[in-house]
């Protein structure tokens, strides 16, 4: 709830017997994304991937560590019979991003968004009992929507740390540098970059939604998360494409609404 706001709202539009088990998983996916942000030296970064690494090694031996979300975790892993290879993808591709690594064009972002989000999506669809080629097949393509917008969200907060993550190719296209985000600049060329990085996160939204008729209908609510993804790109859609507008930054309030109506509708 207070780490994954939009995860923990999405997590409880799924049904009674998954909801405990996708708590979990979010909770776990939060303790690899967040040590990046909370230390000062590589080598302790590791130490805590490591330490993840092996508890879903113990996991998956039915000897889960004595910590509360490995807890929750292993009994997610023996309710839904969760694929252990998902959860490892996620500690690796983390674990290299621990370099504060640039990428280098958008397919490097989005090779990182599969083996994160996507991921997360493919346990979700587990968990709902859904293995289906059209389902993963969205999942992928929510899953690189969902990292680009967060790569897009958390640029004003890593350029304050004067830091840049946005691809390099589609930067140096536009002729713009990183220091003209660090210095938080609004000119057309900066804008022109926002604008085809949240264009590629709407091509893959749409790609996900032009075979939803594909997707079994219970698989829907592994999908909820393109609610606030649509949000953020309508909304900075509004402003323009400047991604230091202060209303970007703000939590929307009518999220649970529009989640609240997805479902109902039954959409992605």
């Amino acid at each position: 709830r207070k780490r994954d706001y939009e995860g923990f709202l999405c997590s409880l539009l799924l049904p009674a017997e998954s909801r405990t088990s996708a708590f979990a998983l979010r909770a776990f996916n939060m303790y690899p994304f967040q040590i990046k942000d909370s230390i000062t030296q590589k080598t302790t970064g590791l130490m805590r991937m490591q330490f993840w690494r092996e508890a879903v090694e113990d996991i998956y031996c039915d000897n889960p560590p004595h910590q509360p979300v490995a807890t929750e975790l292993w009994r997610a892993v023996r309710r839904h019979n969760l694929t252990k290879m998902w959860f490892m993808k996620i500690i690796d591709e983390r674990e290299k991003n621990l370099d504060d690594r640039v990428y280098r064009n958008i397919q490097e972002l989005e090779a990182y968004a599969e083996n994160t989000q996507s991921a997360l999506l493919y346990l979700t669809l587990e968990m709902l009992g859904v293995r289906d080629i059209h389902a993963d097949h969205a999942a992928s393509h929510i899953g690189k929507a969902q990292g680009i917008v967060t790569c897009l969200r958390a640029t004003p907060y890593h350029s304050t740390r004067q830091k840049v993550f946005l691809p390099m190719d589609i930067c140096m296209l536009h002729g713009v540098s990183q220091e003209d985000f660090i210095r938080g600049k609004q000119e057309k060329n900066v804008r022109d970059v926002i604008y085809d990085i949240a264009s590629q996160a709407h091509i893959h939204l749409e790609h996900a939604r032009s075979f939803s008729k594909k997707v079994p209908v219970k698989a829907y609510p592994a999908f909820f998360c393109t609610v606030a993804l649509d949000d953020y790109l309508y909304n900075i859609r509004k402003v323009d494409f400047n991604i230091f507008h202060p209303s970007l930054q703000k939590k929307s309030t009518l999220l649970p609404l529009h989640l609240y109506i997805r479902s109902w509708k039954k959409t992605y």
